[in-house]
């Protein structure tokens, strides 16, 4: 894979991150798995190049389960990305991480279906643990900045990903509840794994934006109507993190060993 060095961090997320950026540049990645989700925004965030692609596309038009994600994280490894910051809206599966919250998770439990999740279908074979999936050091950059924004951090938490485009049953819902996961959501996985198969360092940031179906009688079913409303409510907190965040990012790595997952080879 040729490498631009075009940014060195990349972020997926939601549509108009990319208008807070400076001098922003929009640069079409062709990849060998096909169209990416939009084209890549990049911009300067303190001395850091940045390089922002909204997951859905602009216009929201793809649903979670029609995203590829393959082309999505091929283009930030082929722009020269070292770490992948992925925030996204969640939802709770536990009465503790409210609305409003944000969770830096530490574990994923992949609940999909069809999904391409490897780069690696041969002739290379490998398989890279997801066993610490996400990046320690930037985990804990995370929950110091959030902390000193006032935000309410939870530190670690289980991301359970489902297919979608629609949410859990009540049934669903309650069996992840029992089984003590934190966070409900539906582009977690296979995105975060994929940043480590090309060995960049993967960030997860959960913003709670609604209480899960599985809280039977406690609160009402999910919407998305309500999803929409909380998460407007808080995307400026969501942008005090993330901005907040990026320009205290070292420019390499210290502690963890991300960039080592795979003998890179595709």
């Amino acid at each position: 894979m040729e490498i631009k060095n075009i940014a060195d961090i990349g972020v997926f997320g939601g549509s108009g991150f990319y208008s807070f950026l400076e001098n922003i540049e929009e640069i079409k990645v062709d990849t060998p798995y096909g169209d990416t989700s939009d084209a890549v925004f990049v911009g300067k965030i303190g001395s850091h190049r940045v390089a922002f692609m909204p997951r859905h596309g602009r216009n929201h038009s793809i649903p979670p389960h029609l995203v590829n994600f393959r082309a999505n994280v091929w283009a930030m490894k082929h722009l020269g990305c070292k770490r992948v910051i992925s925030p996204c809206a969640a939802g709770s599966l536990q009465k503790d991480v409210k609305p409003g919250d944000f969770v830096i998770c530490d574990q994923f439990v992949d609940w999909t279906d069809g999904r391409k999740s490897t780069f690696y279908e041969g002739p290379v074979v490998q398989h890279p643990s997801p066993a610490d999936t996400y990046c320690p050091e930037l985990r804990e950059l995370a929950i110091k900045t959030g902390k000193e924004l006032g935000i309410t951090i939870h530190e670690k938490g289980t991301v359970v990903v489902i297919n979608g485009p629609r949410f859990s049953t009540k049934s669903e819902s309650a069996f992840f509840t029992k089984q003590g996961w934190e966070v409900i959501n539906m582009t977690a996985f296979p995105e975060a794994y994929l940043v480590k198969e090309l060995n960049m360092c993967p960030l997860n940031i959960s913003l709670i934006t609604d209480y899960d179906a599985g809280l039977v009688g406690d609160v009402p079913p999910v919407s998305h109507e309500a999803v929409i409303k909380v998460f407007n409510d808080n995307v400026s907190k969501l942008k005090s993190l993330l901005f907040s965040m990026i320009e205290k990012i070292p420019a390499e790595t210290s502690r963890c060993e991300c960039g080592k997952s795979a003998n890179l080879d595709i």
